[in-house]
């Protein structure tokens, strides 16, 4: 079952109510992560079984999915509510995990093969979601940010219990600095952090995570965006994505072939490249000795957008030329006499549009420069408007570094953080199962504890039952 969507399934505002046992009960039960848990006894062994790996599991999951601002503060809500026990199959106060149990506990599922199993967990779930909602998966954007991390004391050597392996393939934390700066290139604000690379592509209307990576601070966004692109492509039906909005860190040649060939529009800003001239002559169109037909009046700047001069005026003047629109067919940018398409008189109208009643029209092919001339030029509203999108990638960090603690820095060793924060991510994915399940209803009536499940339900029971 395939579903259309007007408005977002996704209500995420209802999370900021406390989660009822019944709607955590069902968020526990949407994770399939029996091969997980299946590794996790295999590698515990013959060891002493005090404290099952279902239950570890269910107390971080509950940690993050009841926003304890850490795991002690989890484990004495468990030792004082028996319900909240019962939902973990914990049978007594005396069976709470202690701290260093679920410390353990993250330094495992840091690791191999814990680690692709929680990603496994997380695909699967984006998957469904694909399937079920027809959407999804349509508008995308991406970004990166920094999360703090703990550095280990100095002089202190590791200390750990586990018999985990080293933190073998994990980046290391180190320093991170990001530059914001304006359209002059002048740096506005600086941004400085220790710990690790958070790089995402959500999906814009309904706020849902569809692939993320974890890297050092020092790996660029151009860089990583590749094999993230290529991931969210594969967690939805082929072809789904339509349109991709990142900043000016991913205006690069190499991002916008590969959305070009993958027939992805990009939405990415442009970076001031050229130090001194603000503007080119339009290939093609500006050749001195076509000058009588009037195409010699041509030119582009940096971020693409043509313009024409008219000469005759002292001085000249420069106007932006009339978009028409993106002839795929073609490969080209079509554009018109901006006097004729606005109706207004231009002293060149005799030079440039002699002989042609609607005008002047020029295409411009994007294989000139596709960092240049994007399908969906930076110029026009419709860029603007659906650049807008991009702010769903702000929400959504805040959500997950905030509002499920993955950014509060007290968590040291690379294997415990990225078990941490993957288990995050399931958790995320959980949480728009249950939204996209219960639909799009008033956030003053909704409640948890009340959630009724639409119909989309079925095609995502039926997913999870398969």
């Amino acid at each position: 079952m395939r579903i259309t969507t007007t408005q977002p399934l996704f209500a995420w505002e209802t999370l900021e109510d406390s989660p009822s046992l019944q709607t955590l009960r069902e968020l526990l039960r949407s994770f399939p992560d029996a091969a997980l848990l299946i590794a996790l006894r295999r590698a515990r062994g013959k060891g002493r079984d005090d404290y099952p790996v279902s239950v570890l599991w269910g107390t971080l999951l509950l940690t993050i999915a009841l926003r304890h601002p850490s795991i002690e503060a989890c484990l004495g809500e468990l030792s004082r509510n028996r319900a909240l026990r019962e939902l973990i199959v914990i049978p007594s106060e005396a069976k709470v995990p202690k701290k260093w149990n679920l410390s353990r506990f993250l330094e495992v599922l840091g690791h191999e093969p814990h680690r692709t199993l929680l990603k496994e967990i997380f695909d699967t779930m984006i998957r469904r979601l694909g399937e079920a909602v027809v959407d999804l998966g349509r508008d995308t954007a991406g970004d990166a940010s920094g999360l703090n991390a703990r550095p280990r004391p100095e002089g202190k050597k590791k200390r750990s219990r586990s018999k985990a392996a080293p933190d073998v393939g994990l980046p290391a934390p180190c320093g991170g600095r990001k530059e914001y700066t304006d359209d002059q290139g002048n740096v506005t604000r600086i941004v400085e952090w220790f710990g690790y690379k958070f790089h995402l592509l959500v999906d814009v209307k309904h706020e849902v995570i569809l692939s993320y990576r974890i890297t050092s601070p020092k790996d660029a966004d151009n860089e990583v965006l590749p094999s993230l692109l290529r991931d969210g492509r594969a967690n939805l039906p082929a072809g789904r994505i339509r349109t991709l909005a990142y900043d000016k860190a991913c205006d690069d040649g190499k991002v916008h072939r590969l959305l070009h060939d993958a027939k992805i529009l990009p939405l990415i800003q442009n970076r001031a490249l050229w130090k001194e001239q603000t503007e080119q002559l339009l290939p093609g169109h500006a050749c001195p000795e076509r000058r009588r037909d009037g195409n010699s009046n041509l030119v582009y700047d940096q971020a693409g957008t043509v313009y024409c001069y008219d000469k005759v005026s002292d001085p000249l003047v420069r106007h932006p030329m009339s978009y028409l629109g993106h002839e795929a067919k073609r490969g080209t940018l079509k554009y018109r006499c901006p006097a004729r398409h606005e109706g207004w008189r231009c002293p060149m109208d005799s030079v440039c549009n002699a002989g042609k009643s609607y005008g002047l029209t020029v295409r411009v092919k994007s294989a000139i420069d596709l960092r240049r001339f994007p399908p969906i030029p930076r110029a026009t509203k419709q860029f603007e408007r659906k650049y807008k999108g991009r702010t769903a990638v702000e929400r959504i960090n805040a959500r997950v570094k905030l509002f499920w603690g993955a950014d509060d820095g007290n968590i040291t060793g690379a294997s415990r953080f990225h078990g941490f924060l993957e288990t995050v991510m399931v958790v995320h994915a959980g949480f728009a199962t249950l939204l996209a399940s219960a639909g799009r209803r008033d956030p003053a009536q909704a409640r948890w504890g009340t959630m009724k499940l639409s119909v989309v339900a079925k095609a995502l029971r039926a997913k999870m039952t398969a």
